[in-house]
């Protein structure tokens, strides 16, 4: 296992170069693609990915602790495999669509500007978590923590206030509508 402690990786492709197991603190990767690479049981501390393709790629005990994620494509991550300890991450414009945080503990996470359709957050603990401009069709909340989360600025996301906690979370007015979806209603917006 290997130990590289900030470096700076650039444009490489995963896909053709093999990715050294072993535990990563301040390094930075950019225009890096990761797809299909396995990156089980690496340890990533106050790491940056910026422009990557981490699509697909496997987390299985994988440490993600206070790691940055800006403009990256991240289709169909498991990050409910991930190392649960010291879980800390953000994403600033990412694609996360088809992505399970399925029982994750993911208080105080920030999405911003990002694409999150389809992702699963059945029973993830996003307390405090700020969902700033993310498009959230057809994202699964259900038994989901989202008590005292930040919604005003999303859109396209559907929550059933009876199957998840929700207490002091934010929304828009006009964002009522994706708390109301289960019931069938129509709402005229004239007025």
């Amino acid at each position: 296992m290997i130990y590289k402690d900030e470096e700076t990786f650039d444009k490489i492709n995963f896909t053709e170069t093999h990715f050294e197991i072993g535990e990563y603190d301040r390094c930075t990767f950019v225009n890096c693609d990761f797809s299909h690479t396995d990156l089980s049981d690496c340890k990533f501390d106050e790491c940056t990915f910026i422009r990557c393709n981490l699509s697909v790629v496997k987390l299985k005990l994988t440490a993600l602790r206070e790691v940055n994620f800006k403009d990256c494509k991240l289709l169909g991550l498991r990050f409910d495999d991930c190392n649960e300890f010291g879980l800390s991450v953000s994403f600033d414009t990412c694609v996360l669509n088809l992505s399970s945080f399925y029982k994750t503990r993911m208080i105080k996470t920030i999405f911003k500007n990002c694409q999150l359709k389809e992702t699963d957050f059945t029973e993830c603990d996003l307390t405090s978590a700020v969902f700033d401009n993310c498009d959230l069709s057809s994202a699964t909340f259900d038994h989901s923590n989202i008590e005292k989360a930040d919604f005003r600025t999303s859109y396209s996301y559907s929550i059933d206030l009876e199957n998840n906690k929700i207490k002091k979370a934010k929304f828009s007015y006009s964002g009522i509508l994706g708390l109301l979806d289960k019931y069938d209603i129509e709402i005229d917006r004239a007025k």
